[in-house]
């Protein structure tokens, strides 16, 4: 509840200026590779900066459908929390620049597969 409510208030109060509309026709090119619009990159920016669950603190401030929200959650399951994350792998010495290429990758192509079955 400590990130999930004020990233909750701050996705309401950023979708009632022109942050969320400029944001959203920039990133629109981009996301339609996904099905998404252009303001879900603020719910992957969330989730792979910070954890999973501002992720879900924007989803619930945007208004965004059942296959947005799936196809969001799929790419969102393999790269999330990444900053925290890659201070563990660094530790656990394992190659923290491939594993991110690897886990964006990844996510980027379960993306464009999601939008292609769903």
């Amino acid at each position: 509840m400590k990130v999930m409510v004020p990233v909750y208030i701050l996705i309401t109060i950023v979708r009632h200026t022109p942050i969320l509309q400029w944001l959203s026709e920039f990133f629109q090119p981009a996301m339609a590779f996904f099905g998404l619009p252009g303001e879900a990159v603020m719910v992957l920016f969330l989730g792979q900066g910070i954890n999973i669950y501002a992720a879900v603190g924007a989803i619930s401030g945007l208004e965004l459908g059942i296959r947005e929200i799936t196809i969001l959650g799929v790419m969102l399951t393999i790269s999330h929390s990444l900053p925290m994350e890659s201070v563990v792998i660094k530790q656990a010495g394992v190659a923290v620049k491939g594993l991110l290429f690897l886990r964006i990758g990844f996510s980027l192509i379960s993306g464009l597969i999601m939008n292609l079955i769903l």
